[in-house]
Formats: structure tokens, sequence, C-alpha cells
């Protein structure tokens, strides 16, 4: 393979190790200032000072509130002539249960490579970026970033993710929110029950017809829904009823589908009650994940030379959804899962918060980095990879995967 600078990967590898080790107290103490002090959605500004901060001091070139979100940031380094390779740090927290999805470790980490990296290969031929992504709730996140060309040009953009298992890539599911609202006629149930046309009975009906539905779905697809408005009295006929359904498919186009049979199953619904009903799809939404191999491949060689081995997801197994998804459709992307607590937990607990700042944790975080930046280092030092990443990506958006 071609090699785009005078430092061949071995060596880069070394460098990066030795980096990494020169700033692990420090990367640790980031992680643990992170999760002493959480910070929820779209209020993570401490956060942002305190990776901003670092990176800065550090030679990298900071600009702040990317696409209108004012916690995100894109850091840059580099000569700008040849790869980009984006490193994603996630810095946000779950209300009352802190960093109970080890966001503090993702950030961490993704600091970790991208100073490791700069410091193992200056002078950087290419661009090297670290992208603060805010919360991902309401359509926020990297699917404002993604949307607002943030992530145009980049050759590969690298994450990890800490979990209970320790998986060379994550299968994320596409996913939406579906608000549906029947309208029907008031009446007094007794006074006159003719009259009335009840919605919140069209509404329940359809959560019967879901359930129906549900039971032949394919794997990885779902529909889960709650009522947000279901009358104000009992001796009053509900005019109006609603529902708010979250929609996971296992591809983007399978959640398509399910959109589509959430919507005639409703429409059927009103057509049987003589209600009438808007479906209204309120969120954009998350797109499955698209793992590229390529890359994945490389970070998992990494992570096992750094002492952690990586294994494939288990067939079948789905963790969820992340706007990761928006951003592996368009460039070539990794999410691996790096466990930091046995497969008997879970995350998004208050133990998963405390094994958020444990010894294993360190040990996740600091290997991870190490990984991220020898990965980003292929990318950089070796055209094929990037080419060959290139390729994989396109083949599994001709393929639909």
């Amino acid at each position: 393979m071609a090699v785009t600078s005078g430092v061949t990967p071995d060596v880069a590898y070394a460098r990066v190790r030795q980096e990494v080790a020169a700033r692990a107290d420090r990367l640790w103490e980031v992680a643990l200032e992170l999760h002493r002090t959480p910070e929820l959605a779209f209020q993570e500004h401490r956060a942002v000072q305190v990776l901003t901060g670092h990176l800065e001091r550090e030679g990298f070139h900071v600009e702040r509130d990317v696409a209108g979100l004012p916690t995100a940031f894109a850091a840059r380094t580099g000569d700008g002539d040849g790869p980009r390779v984006a490193l994603l740090l996630e810095y946000d927290a779950l209300p009352e249960i802190g960093h109970a999805c080890g966001h503090n470790l993702i950030a961490a980490a993704g600091l970790g490579a991208a100073l490791a990296l700069r410091a193992a290969l200056e002078p950087v031929g290419g661009t090297v970026l670290a992208i603060g992504t805010p919360a991902e709730e309401g359509g926020g996140g990297k699917v404002t970033l993604t949307d607002a060309g943030v992530f145009d040009g980049v050759d590969a953009a690298l994450m990890f993710h800490p979990g209970v298992h320790t998986w060379t890539w994550a299968p994320l599911t596409a996913q939406c929110q579906v608000r549906v609202g029947f309208h029907g006629r008031a009446a007094h149930p007794t006074g006159n029950p003719t009259e009335g046309v009840d919605a919140l009975a069209a509404l329940v009906q359809l959560f019967n017809t879901l359930a129906a539905l549900g039971r032949r779905l394919p794997a990885g697809s779902h529909v889960q829904g709650i009522v947000t408005e279901g009358g104000r009295a009992t001796n009053i006929v509900p005019a109006f009823a609603e529902g708010l359904f979250g929609l996971r498919g296992a591809t983007t186009a399978a959640l398509d589908e399910l959109v589509a049979d959430l919507v005639r199953c409703a429409e059927g619904v009103a057509h049987s009650t003589g209600t009438t009903v808007d479906a209204v799809r309120v969120t954009a939404g998350y797109e499955h994940f698209r793992n590229n191999e390529v890359l994945s491949g490389r970070f998992a060689a990494h992570l096992a030379r750094a002492g952690i081995p990586a294994r494939e997801p288990v067939p079948g197994v789905h963790l969820g959804s992340s706007d990761i998804g928006n951003v592996s459709t368009r460039v070539p992307a990794i999410h691996p899962f790096v466990a930091i607590m046995d497969e008997s937990g879970s995350d998004h607990t208050p133990e998963f918060a405390e094994a958020a700042a444990g010894e294993r944790a360190r040990d996740a975080m600091l290997a991870s980095a190490e990984a991220l930046a020898c990965t980003a280092a292929d990318v950089l030092l070796t055209p094929e990879i990037a080419e060959r990443a290139w390729r994989c990506l396109r083949e599994k958006s001709a393929a639909g995967l």
C-alpha cells in the first residue's frame, strides 16, 4: 500500500500509543469532570468549554456554534491537502441519572484520539476534525450537522460507544415518531349517546390494530405508542384523542414501510369508527446505521492490540437508534461498542452511570482513544483505505443495506 508521508503506519501506531499514554491521566480527569457535572440536552456549555480548551491549547483551530447549534463545535488541524478524518465527541447526559449512557467517555476518547493523532503525525497531511456533537433530541445533534454539510468531504467519521458488549459495530435501527389524532364529536354518554363519535375509542382501536400488526413485523421493527390526549371528563364523549408513536425499522426503507402501514391502519380505523384522522411524522428521525467494515475492521484490530478483543454483534439483536445513522449513510463511519460492565447490566441505568466513572471505563476509554487515532492514521497515511471504505459504502447504498 502507498503511504502519503514519511511516517509509516507502524511508526504512527507507536507514536499514538506513546501520546495517549502521556495524556492518560489528563484524559481520565476530563471524563471524570464531565461525569461530575452532567449536562442535559443543549445545555452542554461547560463540556464544550472543557473540550475546546484542551484542543485549542494543543494547536487546533476551533469553530463554535456550528450549524447554528450553540453546543456544537468543529476543531481542525492539518494542511487540508489529502484525506479528511472526523473524530466525533458526544457529551450530553440523561435526566436524573447523569452519564448513564457513558458520553463522558465518548468525549474523552475522541479528545484523546485527536490530540494524540496531531502530535504523532505532526505535520498532519490532510485534515483531522474533532467534531463536538450535542444531544440528538428533537432533531439536533448529528442530524442537523449532517444536513448543514459539516461532514461533506469527510472520508471517515469515527467514534466509539461504551456499553455492556464489545462489538465491532452497532446494530442500530432507523427511528422516527408519528403523531396520530382522531377527530370525533362530543356528546353526553347518556343524554344523547347516539350523537357522539368517540375519538378515544378510535385511538384504542388503533392500538389494538397495531398490536396485531406487531406480531408479523420483521426483526428490528416495532411500534410503541402512548396516549397524549384522551378526553377531559368521563361524562363527555371525547371529540379528540391523540397518540404519539415511536417506530423503528431495521433499515430506513423498512421504517418507511412501517410508517405507511401505520397510516393505513389509522385511516382504516377512522373509516370504521366514523372519525377523521391526521397522521403526521413529527421528527425527521434517524436512519439505520450503515457499518463500514473496512474501517471497523481496522478499529477492531487496533483495539485488540490495546488489549481488548471485539466480536461481531449477536445476530438479530438491535441496540436502539442513533443520529450516527444519518452520518453513516453519507460518509464511511464506525460506531463500535466497548464494554464497561458485564452483559448482565444495561445502559441508561444508575449502575451504568456508576460504571462510567470506574476503572474498567478508564481502560476502555484509553484503549478506544488509541484505536480511534490509529484508525484515523490508517486513513490519513494510506490512500487505498479511504478508497476501499468509500467503495464499501457505495456498494451498501446500492444494495439498500
